[in-house]
């Protein structure tokens, strides 16, 4: 939230300029919802508060393995993690984790090849799919 919004001298863009600006500066984190609140004159504070209650919503939302398995393994077949040292790493299963906080394991031959860049591959996968704006995500990868 940007507080003392009644402050900024505005335009037409003013709000997108801003945006842009602290997506800049925010970044990777990119699925973040930003909202200009003023305290003093009650500005869009009942759309800060729904927007606290859907990312609370979010952040317990479950995905049934067998659906986040059909989806991923799918995806994982036609993507695969590129092959690191002549090695080729296969993801046989995958499943959400019971945790308070949406964390995703991934099980796989050699977890050990699987980069970063591909595990960040997987979480924007998982967010076009699902509705996780505002909470972070966790991805593990393990030796099956």
């Amino acid at each position: 939230m940007v507080n003392k919004w009644d402050l900024v001298e505005k335009d037409t863009m003013s709000t997108r300029d801003y945006e842009a600006k602290i997506r800049e500066e925010l970044k990777p984190f990119i699925d973040v919802p930003i909202l200009f609140v003023s305290a003093l004159t009650k500005q869009r504070l009942l759309k800060a508060l729904e927007a606290t209650v859907q990312v609370f919503e979010n952040r317990k939302q479950r995905i049934p393995t067998s659906k986040f398995n059909d989806f991923m393994l799918k995806l994982i077949e036609n993507h695969p993690p590129p092959a690191l040292k002549g090695k080729y790493v296969k993801i046989k299963y995958c499943m959400q984790l019971p945790t308070p906080t949406p964390q995703f394991v991934f099980f796989a031959n050699l977890p050990q090849y699987v980069q970063e860049a591909y595990k960040r591959f997987l979480e924007n996968k998982i967010r076009e799919n699902w509705d996780f704006s505002g909470v972070p995500i966790d991805i593990y990868i393990r030796e099956k």
